[in-house]
Order: structure tokens, then C-alpha cells, then sequence
């Protein structure tokens, strides 16, 4: 799963936000920032990035066509669609579609939809490069070569070989707005928490999803409420409602789990922004809030998923 824009958060849980961060790679020298505009980044397009053909449809899962091995040694931007609406600029949430391919094979690594700042320094640049000063509804291929990204030792977790150079297909869709689950009232699972040491038992009523993120609070805490960018600390487990089966959960690894609130799937960020800890949630998320809607680009692309989180802990980031 992905782990390539952001941090730590639980693979079953991480937005590909946690696959675009630079914490877990050797941070490589930035491009220069220009004199006028200290979010910009100077990337300008090259031989390399004009050469990429991206087909797809806007905010959709593109296919990319170039000569393979693509082998690169500096960071090139080109802008595939010229979008028609504002400038990002510094600080904006940014609703993308990312989509990366391995420069060695020219096969996708990764498509999903996730959100990131402009100007995140937490972000590595390749993918910054993306969302920088360009006009929202853009389309820009980015070719990040290995310095930029994961360097001499790669990331086996992606498929990123040691020394690989990829491509960076990003849409640039909208500012993100603040997202507030629905209180969830109909078809809540039942829920049966475990004597200590064991799991829940979450039991999905026999109907189909909700089409909205909703969410009903089991039992409300009375510990710190959690802000946007929190990093919490969870006990979870994740269950899709199209296959009825468990595909992550922190119980049976003895321990809570810690991340961002905004290092995770959009649908569970949300759900915890505003709750206090020590309350116990259940979350459902619409595929286009969690790994979008195409079940090709991820495995749990395409279907609804419910969340059983119970909160221990919230710390501001620093």
C-alpha cells in the first residue's frame, strides 16, 4: 500500500500522502526557490518530461507512454493540461490524483487520490514539483530521478528498485474544502468490543453502503479534542464493506498505532478532527475518500470502507 508522499502512518491506512514524504529517505538538495515567490519552485521542463505521453481521463487513473529505461539526473516538470482556475499557492490543500510509473519498466507503481499542501516540506520534492504554482484542473508530469526520491536504497514497499528514476503523473483537481462526516443514524454495524487483548467483532448489516462519509460516536471521551494535523494515537480496525473481511487493524498487533491526521485516507483524517480523546467512532468512507474509485489502481480501489477507531491519544505536530 502506499507509502510514498507522507510519513508513518499504518499501510492500510496511508493516503499515498504517506508515500510522497520525505522522512524515510535522505532529504536531497531543493531546487532553488525563485526570488519573487518563495513557494515556487524552479523545475522547469525538459527533454525527458516533454517525451512522457499521458492519456486518461482528468482525475481519473492515466496511462503514460515514454522510452523505457528512462534514466534521469535532475528533476524535470512539464505541464501536460493547463488548467483554467486560480494559481496553487503556499499552504493551499490541494485534492490530487497521483500517479506514479517505474522509470525502469514504464508499468504503474501506484494511482490514487490524495491531498497535500503546496509548499509541505515534509513532501518530497518530486511530488511538490507537481502542485507547484500551477493553475487548479492542471495535469503535470513530473520526472524525478533517484536523488529526489528514495535514493540508493529505493522502496521495496512500492516496487522502487535502488537508483530508480520515476514518473510522476499528478492532477491537480481542487482546494480541498473541510470535510465533516454525517452523523450516521441507518445500517450502523453492531459492534461488540473484546475482553483485554482481544479484538472487536464489527458485524456489517446485510444492505449496501452508504454513498456519503457518516459517522456515529459509540462513546464520547473526555480528553483533548483533535486538531487538523494532530498526530494520534488509535487503536483501529478496517473492514470493506464489499468483501465483509477485516484488511488491517492495530488490535492484533498489540499495540495502538501513532500518525497524522492528515497522513491518512481523506475519510478517517476527517472523522477524527473534532473528536476528544478516549471516544470510540465508527467511520464509513466512500471509495472516492479513501482509495478511489478505479479497483484496478489499488486494492482496496472501488470499495467502501468502515473504520472502528478507538482514540487514546493526540499530540499537535511539530
Amino acid at each position: 500500500m502506499n507509502r510514498v508522499l507522507r510519513r508513518a502512518a499504518p499501510l492500510a491506512l496511508a493516503s499515498a500522502t504517506a508515500l510522497l514524504l520525505a522522512g524515510c529517505a535522505t532529504t536531497p538538495d531543493e531546487p532553488e526557490a525563485t526570488t519573487d515567490a518563495a513557494a515556487c519552485m524552479d523545475v522547469p521542463a525538459g527533454e525527458l518530461s516533454d517525451g512522457v505521453k499521458v492519456d486518461g481521463e482528468f482525475a481519473g487513473s492515466p496511462t503514460a507512454e515514454f522510452a523505457t529505461p528512462l534514466e534521469a539526473e535532475k528533476l524535470e516538470r512539464t505541464v501536460a493540461i493547463e488548467g483554467d482556475g486560480d494559481e496553487t499557492a503556499a499552504g493551499d490543500p490541494m485534492n490530487i490524483v497521483v500517479t506514479a510509473f517505474s522509470g525502469t519498466s514504464g508499468e504503474a507503481i501506484f494511482s490514487q487520490p490524495t491531498t497535500i499542501k503546496v509548499g509541505d516540506e515534509q513532501v518530497f520534492e518530486s511530488f511538490r514539483a507537481g502542485i507547484d504554482c500551477v493553475p487548479v484542473g492542471s495535469r503535470t508530469v513530473t520526472v524525478a530521478p533517484a536523488s529526489t526520491l528514495y535514493g540508493d536504497t529505493g522502496n521495496e514497499t512500492i516496487g522502487v528498485a535502488a537508483g530508480e528514476t520515476v514518473v510522476i503523473v499528478i492532477d491537480v483537481v481542487e482546494v480541498q474544502e473541510p470535510l465533516t462526516p454525517a452523523e450516521w443514524t441507518e445500517n450502523v454495524p453492531e459492534v461488540k468490543f473484546g475482553a483485554d487483548g482481544e479484538p472487536p467483532v464489527v458485524t456489517l448489516p446485510a444492505t449496501d453502503p452508504s454513498t456519503e462519509l457518516q459517522m456515529k460516536v459509540l462513546e464520547e471521551g473526555d480528553g483533548d479534542e483533535v486538531q487538523d494535523g494532530d498526530n494520534v494515537t488509535v487503536q483501529y480496525q478496517g473492514i470493506s464493506w464489499t468483501t465483509g473481511e477485516i484488511f488491517d487493524q492495530s488490535y492484533t498487533r498489540g499495540e495502538p498505532a501513532t500518525f497524522p491526521t492528515d497522513g491518512v485516507i481523506q475519510g478517517f483524517g476527517a472523522a477524527l478532527v473534532g473528536q476528544k480523546v478516549g471516544s470510540k467512532v465508527i467511520v464509513t468512507i466512500p471509495p472516492e475518500l479513501a482509495y478511489g474509485t478505479d479497483a484496478a489502481a489499488h486494492e482496496l480501489g472501488g470499495q467502501t470502507l468502515v473504520f472502528l477507531v478507538e482514540i487514546e491519544g493526540t499530540e499537535a505536530a511539530s
